[in-house]
């Protein structure tokens, strides 16, 4: 854990998208760490939940756990997994909301883009993610009464800004979507009370790259980044919580925050 206050979410309810593994997992446990009740959207499945979100918590704080399970890959999965939210929120508000899910779906040349493509890509990195937070904003607006506000964290990627690597130019443009739509968000609902920011992780050591990556091609990158080591996802968590939290940053909104390691340097 990071050392933040064991207290800083304490009465504050957050709902984190993608957190079965990765850092979406170390996210939520980090928000559990800090008082927070989390709503944790664990993937399709429950599959890699126990090992990566809830191995070793303690039962104070699965007592402030709950899990949901959702498709954002399919049409109408950002709907869905709001209404299964709003079910598990019971009418309170929500104070956080962290859209992580989301993936490559797989290395795809430029020439080799399709409808299909397109369409598994933009459904979960852009679509569902709209959807949802469209389908949270009655919630997020109750949060935003409360003292301190509501707040809202995206998940971009490095490949956002850079291009990415070869195969993922659609990953790298539903990004920069997500990028620009948080600072194009952040403008509309601050009379709201409703802080949007995102975060850029850069190559971070999850199973995200073990399926995209090389071996070969992660050790040629880490030997480029300036603090020589690829990131993992506990260096990513603290950024979501500090971006989250009113006492830590409430005058900051609109901003794309980069953790990687100084492997780009905005």
């Amino acid at each position: 854990m990071t050392g933040f206050d064991p207290q800083l979410f304490a009465g504050r309810t957050v709902v984190v998208t993608g957190a079965g593994r990765g850092i979406g997992a170390a996210v939520a446990r980090e928000f559990l760490a800090t008082g927070a009740a989390v709503v944790a959207h664990a993937g399709r499945t429950l599959e890699h939940a126990e090992a990566d979100l809830l191995a070793g918590l303690g039962e104070a704080a699965r007592a402030r756990l709950v899990l949901v399970t959702g498709d954002l890959s399919r049409r109408g999965g950002g709907e869905s997994l709001a209404a299964a939210v709003v079910e598990k929120l019971g009418g309170k508000a929500l104070d956080v909301l962290v859209n992580n899910a989301g993936t490559m779906v797989g290395r795809i040349p430029a020439g080799a883009v399709d409808d299909a493509a397109f369409d598994a890509v933009v459904d979960l990195n852009v679509r569902s993610v709209v959807a949802l937070t469209t389908a949270l904003l009655p919630a997020l607006k109750r949060g935003g009464e409360a003292e301190g506000g509501a707040a809202i964290v995206n998940t971009s990627s490095i490949s956002a800004t850079v291009g990415g690597s070869p195969g993922s130019s659609l990953y790298s443009a539903s990004k920069a979507f997500v990028s620009t739509w948080t600072r194009a968000l952040a403008r509309e609902l601050a009379p709201d009370r409703i802080r949007v920011n995102a975060v850029s992780p850069g190559t971070i050591m999850t199973d995200f790259h073990r399926r995209y990556s090389s071996p070969e091609k992660l050790e040629a990158t880490a030997a480029s980044i300036p603090m020589k080591r690829l990131g993992t996802a506990e260096d990513c968590a603290p950024a979501y919580l500090f971006l989250a939290s009113p006492r830590l940053s409430g005058y900051l909104t609109g901003q794309v925050i980069e953790v990687n390691g100084g492997q780009f340097m905005g």
